[in-house]
C-alpha cells in the first residue's frame, strides 16, 4: 500500500519543508523580493503573509511567535520595526508574486515574490462619491438664477446701446 501524503513536500520531508520555507521568509523580509520558483513561492505566501500578520501586532507574544519560525533577531527586528509600520494600514496581501519565466537548465517556472510596501489608495465609496458629484451642481443651480437676472439686465442696456448706434 502506498504511503499516504499530504500534497508535495518540494523535494524532501515536512521537517524539511518547513524549515526551508521559514528561511526563505527570512530572505524575503531581509531583501524585500527574491526569485524562486514558481510553486516555492506559492507555498511561502501564506507563511510570509501570517509573520507579516504577527508582526502588525507588534506585541511580546507576537514577536515571540514570529520567533519560533525566523531564528535570526534582526530580520525579527526588521520585520517589526520597519516592515510592520509600511503595512499598518493594509488588511492583507503583504505579498505579491510575479511569473518571470523558465529556468535555462531544467525549465523550471520561476517567480519572484516581493512585499508590497506602497500606500494604500483608500477606494471611494459610491454613494460618497454620488454625494460629492451633487454638491457642485446644487452650488451651480443657485448661481444660475442670479446669473440669468444679471444677464437680463444686462440685456435691455445692450439693446439700447445696439439702436443708438443704428441711428
Amino acid at each position: 500500500m502506498p504511503k499516504p501524503t499530504k500534497g508535495a513536500r518540494l523535494g524532501g520531508g515536512p521537517t524539511h519543508e518547513r524549515l526551508m520555507l521559514n528561511q526563505m521568509a527570512s530572505q524575503l523580509f531581509e531583501h524585500k523580493r527574491i526569485q524562486t520558483t514558481e510553486t516555492k513561492a506559492k507555498r511561502l505566501q501564506p507563511i510570509a503573509e501570517r509573520l507579516v500578520t504577527f508582526a502588525k501586532r507588534g506585541d511580546l507574544h507576537a514577536r515571540r511567535r514570529v520567533m519560533r519560525q525566523i531564528l535570526d533577531k534582526g530580520v525579527v527586528h526588521e520585520l517589526f520595526t520597519e516592515i510592520a509600520p509600511l503595512v499598518e494600514n493594509r488588511d492583507g496581501g503583504y505579498t505579491r508574486i510575479v511569473k518571470t519565466g523558465f529556468r535555462k537548465g531544467d525549465n523550471a517556472p520561476l517567480a519572484v515574490i516581493e512585499l508590497v510596501l506602497e500606500p494604500v489608495q483608500p477606494k471611494v465609496k459610491a454613494k460618497k462619491a454620488a454625494a460629492k458629484a451633487e454638491e457642485p451642481k446644487a452650488e451651480v443651480a443657485e448661481e444660475a438664477p442670479e446669473a440669468a437676472e444679471a444677464a437680463e439686465t444686462e440685456a435691455p442696456a445692450a439693446d439700447a446701446a445696439a439702436e443708438e448706434k443704428a441711428e
